[in-house]
């Protein structure tokens, strides 16, 4: 991709799944100005609320791969045999067109290669929970998971804080309300930067 002056910045927000980096990206969004939210294409089919071009655009696990194939993802990951995920080069494009910066809530593995595609126009941030065990207890008070998804998003999150140290900044997400103003407050500061 390439980049210009017109361009703005990128934050990037990545975590192991119930960390809250879903809450903590909505705060930043109600709070600082300017940022528009990055809309993932996935293969996987709508939920029942999910509007197209809204919650995700919804494709065919085929037009995904087609799409790959035309390189027309930023980044892109294959989470389970023929369910997709990724950022769509014209999704950029759409948001900086506007004059706007783009704010990304993705897994741990989009979060670092979208930080690697644009170095330092992106700031990365990785919320991690206190603990596994408060993780685990926050994944079966959500109440969407069964107990075998639960554990299989448990040893996924323990992998991924290992990456925690390959991002810019690392909030730990053990007070909610602190956490977002942490992050408003390095975002503010990115953000503001002209460097």
């Amino acid at each position: 991709m390439k980049k210009d002056q017109s361009e703005g910045k990128l934050i990037i927000v990545s975590a192991p799944s119930g960390s809250g980096k879903t809450s903590i990206v909505r705060y930043l969004l109600e709070h600082q100005p300017g940022l528009e939210f990055s809309i993932s294409a996935t293969s996987r089919a709508p939920r029942k609320s999910e509007k197209h071009g809204v919650d995700y655009y919804f494709m065919t696990a085929d037009e995904f791969r087609q799409r790959i194939d035309n390189n027309e993802f930023v980044e892109w990951e294959e989470v389970y045999k023929n369910t997709y995920y990724g950022t769509l080069r014209s999704e950029i494009k759409r948001i900086w067109d506007k004059g706007k910066h783009i704010i990304f809530d993705v897994d741990v593995k989009g979060g670092l290669s979208l930080k690697e595609e644009f170095g330092v126009k992106a700031i990365s941030f990785f919320i991690k929970p206190p603990g596994i065990q408060e993780l685990r207890q926050r994944l079966i008070k959500r109440g969407t998971d069964y107990p075998s998804e639960i554990e299989m998003r448990i040893n996924k999150a323990t992998e991924e804080m290992g990456e925690a140290f390959n991002f810019d900044k690392v909030i730990i997400n053990d007070d909610l309300d602190k956490a977002c103003m942490e992050a408003l407050e390095i975002c503010k500061g990115f953000l503001n930067n002209n460097g």
